[in-house]
């Protein structure tokens, strides 16, 4: 090499590329081979109590075991973080218990969809915020929203929990195995045919321990249960013990509006619906209150009275309720005068539309004294005191924390569902139709009875010995339908409260329907 040649610069090296991490299409879940496990025992548990004719003690203890599972999947340290959350367990816990309790066909569907949505209330909030943050709408939104994100969880614990590369790593020894046994069986089948023909008590024998029925639809089916239970439980322990995204529903305080109502605008409608109110609430006070409110007003029946009126007066306070939402999110108040002056203006409002739904409960009422009671109505009464009570709410944030409006009308929604409960409104139709029959005179309507559950058997058969003539005759047929419907055996998982209390009534007036628990 000549020295006195200047050597060239080495082209610099390319700097090695380094690609972005991508971005995972399906969510990290902790622990996966151990919330897998919980999973496929929830789905088995699931298809064992569940899978009844009849829904009772199996429901309860499926909430328990998934609550548990989450519980034991999230340690400690989740126990601790779920903790301003955990107030959720209390209505959980009840309307699940209540599925045990109450037999009534309109009862189980709604506590088990308020279960459902609880459950998905207490997965989004077990790591990270707080339930009372959450706006109105919200709600809703953080239960379809967890629904449909606990979708993707089964097949991301099915990914994380079986090992691929050890099932490759050990292909040559399960293909040798298989072999084995396909070289076996034929030798077997022939060894077992000639020893079955050697001993008859051989024969026998294995006839015996052969001699089972492998249903394939029924395999199918059940094998499907199973997966499906497992999905859901895997959706929600998945998406409880979930990486949080930094910005979450429920973790910060609801951001208030942007005001785009001027304060006289405002006004100007609120001083104008409470005059209507006022005046409309007036008449209402004068004749169902304060007047004669035995007889329907002039032109009308009873029914006609009340039903004409009473669903627009439902649908006036729910607007109503509404419209003072939107008006205190949208209305500007800069001064701390013009915030009073808003305030006071919509208590009033609200005060009126209360007075207005006192007026369609008053109007139901008095449809229920001439024809009593059924399940719609009192439903419908559950209801308006729920609406009421929630504009009752409405109005005291109007002065004390406005942002905590969402968060009460969420427990006011739940109580409505106890209530129900506690109140067994089959058992409540049955007591007080009987005493109004007594009270009026009037012959009993029995042909409503036919479609009540076991809720309402206790007090029929009570009401058996004090009835005469043509309605003992006709509320012996209605037990004897009962009767009917009671004849088969609940097993453990369906046992209930009110079937069990049924029973054990009709026994007492000489009934042959079984009181104890059997099974399948």
């Amino acid at each position: 090499m000549n020295p006195s040649v200047p050597l060239s610069p080495l082209p610099p090296s390319p700097a090695p590329s380094v690609a972005a991490p991508a971005r995972p299409l399906l969510p990290w879940v902790r622990a996966p081979r151990r919330t897998l496990a919980a999973s496929l025992t929830v789905g088995v548990l699931a298809e064992v109590l569940l899978e009844r004719a009849r829904w009772g003690l199996g429901f309860p203890l499926l909430v328990a075991v998934l609550v548990g599972a989450l519980a034991w999947l999230g340690g400690r340290e989740g126990w601790q973080r779920a903790r301003p959350n955990a107030w959720l367990l209390a209505p959980l816990g009840m309307v699940s218990v209540f599925v045990a309790v109450r037999d009534s066909s309109w009862l189980l569907p709604l506590n088990v969809m308020t279960a459902a949505v609880l459950l998905m209330m207490l997965s989004h909030f077990w790591a990270a915020g707080r339930v009372e943050r959450l706006g109105l709408t919200d709600y809703i939104v953080v239960f379809f929203g967890s629904a449909a994100q606990s979708l993707l969880y089964p097949p991301v614990l099915v990914r994380e929990s079986v090992d691929l590369r050890g099932l490759k790593t050990h292909s040559r020894l399960l293909g040798a195995l298989t072999r084995g046994l396909l070289l076996a069986l034929p030798v077997l089948f022939v060894f077992g045919l000639l020893l079955e023909s050697a001993d008859g008590i051989f024969s026998s024998t294995m006839q015996r321990l052969l001699s089972f029925d492998m249903d394939l639809g029924t395999l199918m089916s059940r094998g499907l249960g199973v997966a499906f239970g497992a999905s859901v439980a895997a959706g929600v322990l998945g998406h409880a013990l979930r990486r949080r995204a930094t910005k979450e529903l429920g973790d910060a305080e609801l951001s208030s509006a942007t005001p785009r109502l001027g304060l006289i605008e405002a006004l100007t409608l609120i001083f104008a619906v409470n005059a209507l109110f006022f005046v409309f609430a007036a008449f209402q006070v004068a004749y169902l209150f304060v007047g004669d409110a035995s007889s329907p007003a002039a032109g009308y029946t009873f029914a006609e009275y009340a039903r004409r009126g009473f669903f627009e007066l439902v649908v006036v306070a729910s607007l109503t309720l509404a419209l003072v939402m939107a008006l205190t999110r949208w209305t500007r108040r800069e001064t701390r005068v013009a915030q009073t002056v808003f305030r006071a203006s919509t208590s009033l409002m609200v005060v009126l539309t209360l007075i207005i739904l006192s007026s369609a409960m008053r109007r139901l009422s008095l449809y229920e004294d001439a024809f009593g009671y059924t399940l719609l109505r009192v439903h419908t009464h559950v209801f308006m005191m729920a609406l009421g009570a929630a504009l009752a709410w409405r109005a005291v944030t109007l002065w004390w924390k406005p942002e905590r409006f969402a968060v009460g009308a969420f427990a006011t929604a739940l109580g409505s569902v106890l209530v129900l409960n506690f109140l067994n409104p089959e058992a409540f139709i049955v007591r007080h139709n009987l005493e109004r029959s007594a009270r009026t005179g009037g012959s009993l309507d029995t042909e409503m009875f036919f479609d009540l559950s076991a809720d309402a058997v206790p007090g029929l058969v009570q009401a058996a010995s004090t009835l005469q003539n043509g309605d003992q005759w006709r509320l012996e047929t209605v037990l004897r339908e009962h009767r009917e419907r009671l004849s088969q055996q609940d097993s453990v998982p369906e046992w209930n409260v009110s079937r069990f209390l049924a029973r054990r009534a009709l026994l007492r007036i000489g009934s042959s329907a079984p009181d104890s628990v059997g099974s399948n």
